[in-house]
């Protein structure tokens, strides 16, 4: 094994690194925060691409966008980012040192093709004689060769061999690949490498591993052919998958017409070999996938489970539109007992407990096993590698207010290695361990990375339009719905396209290199993508065309998926030539776009921060603990939020005695002004230059602003609250318990009060937790007490599962209600509640009824806030993010962010661990001087401006301003830091004098000459 000295792309000058282990989500936008913050960062994986499991879905929950359309940019960003290394096919051995000065030795493994070389062709694969390998990426769906690429959006896209099977490596026979590859890439004599790196801080991401279904032997997974577990399904649903998209039955290859889904495979129960904990994820991926299952054809299909757990951002509602638009089967609390099939037909027969607890058999075409996730493989001797400690279940072990660290100063956990969870929970804690990891490394002797360097744009000033053309199936986004070779060769016919090609993944980093360089093989001035939205894949094509040598802004997009083949889904021959259309009208816009450049704006390094709970405060800590100034405004007159009403501990810990211990270090810290007992005013400006006002007069120029208002207790009308003394909420029963003052015995909890009802439709996350807390603790002070809980389901995910296994063994009962129902009645002494299970009404005596009550958004505070920066508000009173998969803490908006309740319900730890993650995106705002500003903005024209003011007042980002001119005439002037290039000043400005960059009216009326002087389809 050889050991060197390697040249990274931050090369000698750097202070100090951070290591990000794991190239899944998670590690990805870790990376892409502290990149950003111009901190230099090793990515180290051990497969030979980044994405992990995230790039091997089809769709995610609850916007079903693409999972590989949302994720390629990220890989791609990733990949190309001057400021990280991506380290792929390599694996930590050691860790020595300590906090800020860590020294880490990782194995290289010999993939015998160099990275450098290698293009992704993928000749060798054609010809090489070694088949029939089990695909890792497919889950053993399909075969692979010995020299292969591990899929089609693989970062980077270059081929690995597998060197235990390799007849060259393992016989010294064969050696096609290195005669087929052309660019000499093949290295048979390739060995394994030792590097050192230095680094300031650790973050471990590596993910998780599903549960091995074998397990489960009542099911027949590996003995029943059409028994497959839910990350198989993904494969055989994906469009990428090895049935391209076509969902078929595996014994048969026919579409499925009736498929059960079941709950809690491996997660929720005592037996052998299965996990206690809740996975957090499966019911909500379960649905999602039976959703896009209808999508391909009219399925029957069931979902069995015990509890369903939607208790995320609008999963209340993604449920509820399975059953009611989709028409999902939802069998609540059965448990399927096993599963047969019949030997001739493959059939398999399901047995469960329907709605009249009547024992059924029932015949299914497949089943899809929801299986739980667990520690990644490995685990027990990474953790020792790292010197960290795991918890009780495998994972990395944290604590509840400290949710990011690991038992290592310096060393930090982020996504499902911490614990079973989604993907905008683990891009959120990504930013959040980037904030935490990059305060070991910015000091004084922080040397910043250098500004990455692009080649000269080339000058296309009074040249005829050579434009480029790719047109992307999109796997079968697109091309299962429009002709995509007959509109790449169409556009071949068109004015001003001299090459025109087809991609499987536009957005792939293949594809990308391929635009960068025919940019100068073909000399193209102009490039045209036909593919998905430019919303998320337009800055992707840009930077392609920058990497080119061509200015960013000579790019145009075509949207013939959205506008195409979703929208026409059922109509290929008029989706096929609607594709033509736009794809003809963009390439006529492209013809006379013209080179622009954004605006270089300084950055006022500064932040604020509204609400000083403890999401605000330890977003305040995190922001200061990097070296910027931080103001904390609190409209009431002490710190701490709502939290001051919890009378609880947390892993042995006083929620109060944290809040304290918080408090001071708030206070004590001399870059955080504190604001106590004002309200916000308005928070004039831009990203990078706001101002905030204050009540009291105060008025602070900051970068960026962070939302951390938080939410409120919901106030109960329900069962006479406030004038029966039986009933009480939870806070006042915490509270009682925590004084001693509690005396009941016949206690009842109700939950759901304010949540999952006509007027709420979501659920508020954290009350059956809670709940079950109490009902724990009256039942340990006094085992003779009689504790109901009246629930429509328990949503204990996550290891809070933990509290209703303990419920349980402590003879807490459970009264489970059908959702459709009516609250329990109540008559002063006895709650008459339908028990689902036993199929009866049961009457609980009560002398105290506790009511698990919701959180309320503070609608009419949060839309005071939202209307000074222009951010939305969702249809429940939270604040609605600019992605609700991978910008969890953005907005829209630039330089505003949202964290901690003021988002969505959760728990402390969440809101702690968002709390970071908004840090750690104002930081990639104000930890520079300078950013230049959108090239796409309006401008006046002062020869037809006649000052009449109309412009100023439809600028909804008060960007246009009038100037007095010389002569005592008044001109608009337009912000190019505040304009967002919505054309509205265009739009109303009765004289023509404004114009939009980018868009300017001989453009426009170019696209639609193109429109209307061709037949349709160009035909």
């Amino acid at each position: 094994m050889l050991s060197r000295n390697y040249s990274f792309k931050g090369g000698n000058g750097l202070s100090k690194s951070a290591l990000v282990i794991g190239g899944g989500i998670a590690g990805i936008q870790a990376s892409l925060d502290l990149a950003d913050r111009d901190i230099h960062v090793y990515l180290v994986e051990k497969d030979p691409t980044i994405g992990g499991i995230m790039c091997r879905l089809d769709k995610t929950f609850p916007t079903n966008d693409c999972s590989a359309c949302i994720l390629s940019p990220k890989m791609a960003d990733c990949n190309g980012h001057p400021n990280i290394d991506v380290l792929t096919y390599h694996e930590v051995q050691k860790v020595e040192g300590e906090a800020g000065n860590f020294k880490v030795t990782v194995l290289k493994k010999a993939r015998y093709v160099n990275p450098k070389e290698c293009t992704g062709c993928g000749d060798c694969l054609a010809k090489c004689p070694v088949k029939n390998i089990p695909d890792k990426y497919e889950f053993g769906l399909t075969t692979r060769r010995a020299i292969y690429i591990p899929h089609a959006q693989a970062v980077p896209r270059v081929a690995v061999i597998d060197s235990s099977v390799c007849m060259k490596l393992t016989k010294d026979k064969c050696g096609n690949c290195a005669k087929t590859c052309q660019k000499g890439a093949i290295h048979y004599d390739d060995k394994d490498e030792l590097i050192t790196l230095d680094v300031g801080s650790i973050i471990a991401a590596t993910g998780f591993k599903v549960w091995d279904a074998h397990v489960a032997t009542e099911y027949g997974y590996g003995r029943f052919q059409n028994v497959v577990t839910a990350i198989e399904y993904e494969r055989i649903m994906c469009a990428s998958g090895p049935h391209r998209g076509h969902i078929v039955v595996p014994s048969s290859g026919e579409p499925p017409k009736k498929i059960a889904f079941i709950q809690c495979c491996g997660s929720r129960s005592q037996k052998k070999g299965w996990k206690k904990y809740c996975s957090s994820v499966c019911c909500m991926y379960a649905t999602k996938q039976a959703m896009i299952t209808k999508e391909h054809g009219d399925v029957q299909e069931d979902i069995f489970f015990m509890d369903i757990r939607s208790y995320g951002k609008e999963f209340e509602a993604y449920i509820e539109r399975g059953q009611k638009e989709y028409g999902i089967n939802m069998h609540r609390g059965a448990r399927v007992a096993n599963i047969e099939e019949d030997p001739e037909t493959k059939k398999l027969l399901i047995s469960y407990t329907d709605d009249n607890n009547d024992g059924v058999t029932e015949e299914f075409d497949m089943a899809v096993l929801s299986i739980g996730l667990t520690p990644p493989d490995g685990a027990e001797e990474f953790a020792q590698t790292l010197g960290i400690e795991l918890n009780e279940y495998g994972f990395c072990k944290t604590t509840v207010f400290h949710p990011l660290e690991t038992t290592r100063p310096g060393v930090f956990v982020t996504g499902a290695f911490a614990a079973p969870k989604d993907i905008p929970t683990s891009v959120a804690e990504a930013c959040g361990s980037s904030a935490k990891a990059g305060a070991w490394i910015v000091g004084k002797d922080f040397t910043p990375c250098a500004p990455k360097q692009y080649p000269a744009e080339k000058d296309v000033i009074g040249k005829e339009p050579r434009v480029g053309v790719w047109v992307c199936h999109c796997g079968i986004n697109i091309g299962s719905v429009v002709d995509v070779p007959a509109v790449a060769e169409y556009a071949k016919t068109l004015p001003g396209v001299v090459v025109s090609n087809q991609s499987q993944y536009a957005c792939a980093q293949d594809c990308l290199d391929a635009i960068s360089n025919a940019i100068s093989e073909y000399d193209l001035n102009r490039v045209v993508v036909a593919s998905c939205t430019p919303r998320t894949h337009e800055p992707l094509f840009r930077e392609a065309c920058r990497n080119g040598g061509l200015n960013k802004y000579l790019f145009n997009m075509a949207n013939i998926r959205d506008q195409c083949s979703w929208i026409h889904m059922h109509a290929h021959e008029e989706a096929t030539a609607k594709a033509k259309d736009l794809l003809r009208m963009a390439i006529a816009k492209a013809c006379l776009l013209e080179p622009l450049e954004g605006s270089e704006i300084p950055v006022t390094q500064a932040a604020a921060v509204i609400g000083g709970g403890i999401t605000g405060m330890n977003a305040a800590l995190d922001i200061a603990a990097q070296g910027f100034p931080v103001h904390l405004v609190e409209r009431e007159k002490e710190l701490g939020g709502f939290a001051r009403n919890f009378a609880f501990k947390e892993d042995g810990v006083a929620v109060a005695d944290y809040l304290k211990e918080t408090i001071k270090k708030v206070e004590n810290c001399k870059l955080i002004t504190v604001h106590k007992g004002v309200t916000v005013k308005d928070i004039p400006g831009f990203k990078g230059n706001f101002e905030l006002q204050l009540s009291d007069g105060t008025k602070a120029p900051i970068g960026a602003v962070l939302f951390a208002v938080g939410a409120a207790q919901y106030q109960p009308t329900e069962y006479n609250y406030g004038s029966d003394a039986k009933v009480v909420t939870q806070i006042e029963l915490e509270k009682k318990l925590e004084e001693g003052d509690f005396k009941g015995k016949d206690v009842a909890f109700i939950s759901c009060i304010g949540s999952r009802n006509d007027k709420v439709h979501y659920c508020s996350r954290v009350c059956c937790a809670s709940m079950l807390r109490n009902a724990i603790k009256i039942k340990m002070k006094d085992p003779t007490a009689n504790v109901t809980v009246i629930h429509k389901d328990i949503r204990t995910y996550g290891y809070r599962e933990e509290l209703y296994l303990k419920a349980c063994q402590m003879g807490v009962r459970f009264l489970r209600y059908p959702v459709e129902n009516e609250l329990p009645e109540y008559d002063g002494n006895v709650v008459k509640a339908f028990d689902a299970t036993l199929g009866m009404e049961l009457e609980v005596p009560v002398d105290t009824l506790v009511l698990a009550t919701g959180i309320a958004p503070l609608r009419e505070e949060k839309e005071e806030l939202a209307k000074m920066v222009k951010v939305p508000i969702s249809k429940d009173g939270f604040y609605f993010e600019a992605h609700q998969k991978l910008r969890p803490v953005d907005f829209a908006t630039e330089g505003v962010y949202v964290a901690g309740a003021a988002h969505w319900p959760k728990f402390m730890d969440e809101c702690i661990a968002q709390a970071s993650g908004a840090a750690s995106r104002m930081l990639t705002v104000i930890s520079k001087s300078k950013y230049v500003s959108e090239g796409i903005v309006a401008t006046s024209n002062p020869d037809r401006c006649d000052g009449c003011g109309v412009c100023v007042g439809c600028c909804d980002f008060n960007a246009i301003t009038l100037i007095q001119q010389p002569n005592g005439a008044y001109k608009s002037n337009v912000n190019a830091g505040l304009c967002k290039g919505c054309g509205c000043c265009v739009a109303s400005c009765p004289a023509g004098a404004m114009e939009q960059r980018g868009f300017r009216n001989k453009q426009i009326c170019a696209e639609i000459d193109a429109c209307l002087d061709y037949p349709v389809g160009g035909q």
